[in-house]
C-alpha cells in the first residue's frame, strides 16, 4: 500500500501561484543537497505522465522552512484545470513519487466531496 506524504485541500494560493506543503512533510521528498534550499524532483500522475517540480524553502528560517511546490507547479495546475477545493495527494508507490488529483463536487458553490479525474 503507498504511503501518502501530503494530501491536500487547494487554496487560492495554491492555484494562483505555488504550492504550500507542511514542514514535516519534508523529510519524505528527496534531500536537500548541502546548503541548498531547494531540490527539483519528478512525479508521475494517475494519467502516467511525468511532471517535474521544485521544493523550495526559506534560506534563512531553518527552524521553520515553509516549504512550497514552485517550478512546475503552476503548468500542472493548468493542465489539470484545477480550482480551489481540489485536492492533490502526493506519495510513494514503490520507488517512485506519484500524484492523484480529485476534483471537488460542488452543489451550490459547496464541495460536497471529492472524484478522482479521468484521464
Amino acid at each position: 500500500m503507498a504511503a501518502v506524504i501530503v494530501l491536500k485541500s487547494l487554496k487560492k494560493t495554491d492555484i494562483e501561484k505555488r504550492m504550500t506543503l507542511p514542514s514535516k512533510s519534508l523529510k519524505c521528498f528527496p534531500p536537500f543537497g548541502g546548503d541548498k534550499h531547494m531540490v527539483d524532483f519528478t512525479v508521475r500522475d494517475e494519467c502516467d505522465r511525468v511532471w517535474k517540480f521544485r521544493i523550495y524553502t526559506r534560506k534563512r528560517n531553518q527552524k521553520y522552512p515553509k516549504p512550497v511546490l514552485t517550478k512546475g507547479w503552476r503548468e500542472f495546475v493548468c493542465s489539470k484545470q484545477l480550482c480551489i477545493g481540489d485536492r492533490v495527494a502526493f506519495y510513494m508507490d514503490k520507488e517512485e513519487y506519484r500524484v492523484r488529483v480529485e476534483k471537488g463536487v460542488k452543489i451550490f458553490g459547496v464541495v460536497f466531496g471529492h472524484q478522482p479525474i479521468q484521464c
